[in-house]
């Protein structure tokens, strides 16, 4: 007895500018878990140049290539014709072939159209990646920010990976097709063994018996073989494109920019637990060295860079880091002065934090908070590891 086994498959570093201080210093210290007791950081501790960037692929055409799909063609062995010896047996025998002969013609449709599927995976597949890297390429050497051809590039990728997501749902009717059909050999192969048993044979009817026995328990393993690659290709390529998707994300922040900041933060953090509480209030930074000081005393701060780079640096060596997101406000001129600036450095610890969710940093990994400080002279957003 052949069980069905259906499987359903649903499937920074710092910039040269006064604006933004990465503490090169204050990311080690963190890392081991421990609670760093300086000052906190005004001024950038390393020269940006010096600062290694987090993703060492921003090269124009590094791009994590598609898991393999399968590779197996499947074709059934055939069945073996066979005389009617004019029994009983001999009736069912011939009933049971021809079952078999329309079992194997299914599995020939649908392994064509498996093959199909496959073809166009790799096609589109490829279209992404080259699309991808003309992006990285453009990227790489610098670019005005929201460039237009880069935009109708970035809407093609899309494009490309939509087309691949077309696919997986295709190969998912065809799995339930799969399935339907490995319910349909179980029954051939209990039918089959039970003719055995059947009075009023002659040996004629057991020698076909036995060559039909044969072949129906091979078409049972390719069809198991079937279903089980074919849903072993939906999942590596949903896992795929629901990585790809999170990268494009940060490939729109990108363009938005002009500048290339590498994989999305979200396939670092994967799979990672984060500490608990972070969805709430966010821990005391009082006696904390921040990760990262960005100072708002001029308009359009490019902070984006130093930034992905910091949190990017940081979660390759603890995936399941979390983060504090202070919004630092001046304590001088006055009540009226400190509360407008209040109000605007709350409004850029929410840009610095709209910023870290595009480039793919789970939005529950990071608490936002305010304080006030004496002796600043413009309002700052200051990142904490936590």
């Amino acid at each position: 007895m052949v069980l069905l086994k259906y499987r359903a498959i649903l499937v920074g570093a710092a910039l040269v500018l006064p604006a933004c201080s990465f503490s090169e210093s204050a990311l080690w210290p963190s890392l081991t878990g421990e609670d760093p007791a300086a000052p906190v950081v005004a001024e950038a501790q390393a020269d940006a140049q010096a600062a290694p960037s987090y993703d060492p692929n921003v090269a124009a055409a590094n791009v994590a290539p598609p898991p393999q799909l399968g590779q197996t063609n499947f074709q059934p062995v055939g069945v073996t014709p066979g005389a009617d010896t004019g029994t009983f047996v001999g009736r069912k025998v011939t009933e049971l072939r021809s079952e078999l002969q329309r079992l194997q013609d299914s599995v020939r449709t649908q392994n064509g159209s498996l093959q199909q599927l496959r073809a166009s995976m790799v096609a589109n597949s490829q279209n992404y990646h080259n699309t991808v890297a003309s992006v990285n390429a453009r990227l790489q050497v610098g670019t005005t920010p929201g460039n237009p051809i880069l935009v109708q590039q970035f809407n093609a990728a899309q494009d490309s990976l939509d087309s691949i997501n077309t696919d997986i749902a295709a190969m998912n009717k065809l799995a339930t097709s799969v399935a339907g059909m490995s319910t349909m050999s179980a029954y051939l192969s209990e039918s089959t063994r039970s003719a055995f048993g059947v009075s009023g044979s002659v040996d004629e009817d057991h020698r076909q018996l036995t060559v039909l026995a044969d072949e129906v328990d091979q078409t049972v393993v390719l069809i198991e073989r079937l279903l089980n690659e074919t849903t072993d290709d939906i999942r590596r390529q949903s896992g795929y494109v629901a990585q790809e998707r999170s990268n494009l994300n940060t490939t729109a922040a990108g363009i938005k920019a002009g500048e290339i900041y590498g994989a999305s933060l979200a396939n670092v953090a994967t799979n990672a637990t984060a500490p608990v509480g972070i969805a709430g209030k966010a821990m005391d930074t009082t006696g904390r060295r921040p990760l990262v000081v960005i100072r708002f005393d001029r308009d359009k701060v490019p902070y984006q860079q130093a930034l992905y780079n910091a949190v990017g640096q940081v979660l390759e060596r603890r995936p399941s880091a979390a983060f504090d997101l202070v919004a630092v406000t001046p304590a001088t001129g006055g009540s009226a002065r400190v509360a407008l600036n209040s109000t605007k450095a709350r409004r850029h610890a929410e840009d610095v934090l709209r910023s870290l969710v595009e480039m793919g940093l789970p939005p529950e990994r990071v608490a936002v908070s305010a304080k006030t400080v004496s002796g600043n002279k413009s309002n700052e957003v200051h990142l904490y590891l936590r």
